[in-house]
């Protein structure tokens, strides 16, 4: 699989107070979405990740169902997340 430069460089280091468009397939628009919605940081949104699970499925209709997010798009998040989460818990 190959991955954006957005994905390798957010998981190529720890996440921080990082803003929530840093994660790959989460651009302005969606960024916008998931703030107003409350989840204006990456370590946020990887806290509702955490909370489903990590299930793939759920996840991406979550973020389908919460910001309009595209099915393409969520699954770039959740590679995205579930990788930085590989490396570092």
């Amino acid at each position: 699989m190959s991955t954006s430069v957005k994905h390798r460089e957010f998981v190529g280091e720890p996440m921080g107070d990082k803003e929530v468009t840093c994660i790959a397939g989460i651009g302005p628009t969606y960024g916008t979405k998931l703030t107003d919605a409350g989840f204006d940081k990456a370590y946020v949104l990887f806290g509702q990740y955490l909370l489903l699970k990590k299930d793939e499925d759920l996840f991406v209709e979550w973020l389908k169902e919460t910001a309009g997010v595209t099915a393409n798009h969520a699954k770039s998040a959740f590679n995205c997340l579930n990788e930085w989460a590989e490396q570092f818990i």
